[in-house]
Formats: structure tokens, C-alpha cells, sequence
């Protein structure tokens, strides 16, 4: 199971997001990810930052499709792919129906068929092939022209309908709040089933986001997750994949402990079918510090 770093870009420069990219890759980690919240723009940013770590994965985790027409992101996505040297990930999710409907004023009408219809536009266009599509909630014609081989896809699915788009459409998928109770009983089983049923020969990639602390203060660590991510709970879709989980709240998920409860955490993550697990520190500065360095060991 590789082990990548999520970043926390929020209220932060440029250098500053650079910097601690720098850190991971010396430490050892394969991948950085950026996801997409109120500030900078994660494809420009993985741009900028990438010449910092030239040996590494670029990930973003995920970039929301409703206010970014197939044609803009599949000519956005190659520009960045080309700029780091065919080093880009490229996780698109739909957001919530808050951010969508509240924020960018669009509806958010059946998340998961817009999702499909999304991805049966964007995949050719990356590839650089004309697309005449109409759908019934987008449409899409035309053709981005530049000779680069596409980067990979991946779909923030957590329910059934949109696992089933992933395990169809997708490279593989991003999961948010998912231990290893849901990925081996609920995701695992349902890329495949639907990998299978579309003829792909191998299930798509699992990416499991996870809060993670090194900590001598777990239950302090949780606490932190809560304040800063507790609201994240009351929306559908997180709900009922904690529930599926059988927790209550984020602050639950977070793996929390000395190195040999993290440890057999991560072990746990990789026997339940997860290819990656996509590391996020929390807690205090000094407790993010000493995670990022053991979690590498672990990985190591």
C-alpha cells in the first residue's frame, strides 16, 4: 500500500504550501494532494509547487466538476499534466449540494447521473478525441487538440450509485471518512461488481483519505478533527457513510495513538483492499511534524 500526503493549503502562501510538499517528498512519501475548499485553485497550485518536487505523484482530491464544463478541465488538466511531467492525478468529485447550489447558485439535481454524464465527456476529451455529447444534464462538443498523454481519473464515490460510476468509468476512487470497516465490506465489493459487470479487467485503485495523528493524546487529536471538520457530518452523503462506518461523528475516524496503534491501523487499511492511504496530520504543529515523519517510516 503506497502512502501519500494530503496538504492543508488553507490561509497559507504559495512558498509555504511548496515547503511543506518539499518535506514530504524528502521524507519519503509518493504522492502530494491538494483538494479544492475557499482559497487557491488546486490544479494551478500543483503546478507552481511541482517543480519543488520533481519526483513525485500530484494529486488533487478532489476538484468539484459542477462549476468546470468537461471541455475547460480536460484542457486545464493536460496543461498541468504537461507542465510536471505527466505527473498529475486528476480526482473530480461533485461536491455537495450546500457548495453547489448555495455557492456557485447551479442545481444539484442527481448527483451521481451528472457525475456519469461528467466523466463520459471528460475521459475522451483527455485523451485528445472529439466528443459530441448531449446528455440530460450537460453537453459537450468538442475536442482539446495537444499531444499529452492523459493522467489518470479519479471519483470521490462514497454510495452505491456513484461506486457504481467509478467502478465503470474511473481509475479508481477517493474515499473521505471510510476506515477499513466500509472499504473491504462496502467499496471493495462494489468497484469490483461493477468493474466486472462493465468488462474492465481490474477493479479501480481505492485512495483512502484518513486523519492521522502521532500523538500522546488521541482523544485530544479527535477533538481537533471535530472542531475543525465536525459540520462535515450533517451532510448526506458523509452521513451515511459514517454510519456505515458505525460512528457518529469525523472525529471517530481518525487513527490516533503511538506508532504501533498507527501501525496496525495502516495494516488494516491495506488487508481491507485500500492500493493507497492518503495521509492527512492533524492536531497540533508539533504532533503533525512527528506523523509525518513515522507515518514515512511505516510507509518504508
Amino acid at each position: 500500500m503506497r502512502i501519500g500526503v494530503w496538504i492543508d493549503d488553507d490561509g497559507v502562501s504559495v512558498a509555504t504550501v511548496a515547503e511543506r510538499a518539499r518535506a514530504a517528498a524528502a521524507a519519503g512519501y509518493e504522492a502530494v494532494w491538494l483538494g479544492e475548499r475557499s482559497g487557491w485553485d488546486p490544479l494551478t497550485l500543483l503546478t507552481a509547487i511541482g517543480p519543488a518536487v520533481p519526483d513525485v505523484r500530484l494529486g488533487t482530491a478532489v476538484v468539484r466538476t459542477h462549476p468546470r464544463h468537461p471541455l475547460a478541465l480536460a484542457a486545464q488538466a493536460l496543461t498541468v499534466h504537461a507542465a510536471t511531467g505527466g505527473r498529475l492525478v486528476l480526482g473530480v468529485g461533485p461536491s455537495h449540494a450546500p457548495i453547489v447550489e448555495g455557492q456557485y447558485g447551479l442545481p444539484y439535481d442527481r448527483p451521481a447521473a451528472h457525475t456519469r454524464e461528467y466523466l463520459t465527456a471528460l475521459r475522451p476529451l483527455l485523451r485528445g478525441e472529439p466528443v459530441s455529447f448531449a446528455g440530460e444534464l450537460l453537453a459537450a462538443n468538442g475536442q482539446v487538440s495537444v499531444a499529452v498523454e492523459p493522467p489518470p481519473v479519479l471519483l470521490s464515490a462514497l454510495g452505491p450509485a456513484m461506486l457504481r460510476v467509478a467502478g465503470e468509468l474511473a481509475d479508481g476512487t477517493v474515499t473521505t471518512w471510510a476506515g477499513p470497516r466500509s472499504i473491504g465490506e462496502h467499496v471493495v465489493p462494489a468497484l469490483t461488481a461493477a468493474a466486472t459487470a462493465s468488462g474492465r479487467p481490474n477493479r479501480p485503485a481505492v485512495i483512502a483519505g484518513v486523519c492521522v495523528a502521532v500523538t500522546a493524546d488521541p482523544d485530544g487529536a479527535r477533538a481537533w478533527v471535530q472542531r475543525q471538520f465536525g459540520p462535515a457530518s450533517d451532510l448526506p452523503g458523509y452521513r451515511a457513510q459514517l454510519d456505515r462506518e458505525g460512528v457518529r461523528t469525523p472525529g471517530e475516524t481518525v487513527i490516533a495513538g503511538d506508532e504501533e496503534t498507527v501501525g496496525r491501523a495502516f495494516r488494516a487499511f491495506a488487508d481491507a483492499g485500500a492500493d493507497e492511504l492518503q495521509l492527512i496530520p492533524v492536531g497540533p504543529a508539533a504532533d503533525r511534524i512527528r506523523t509525518l515523519e513515522v507515518a514515512a517510516t511505516l510507509a518504508r
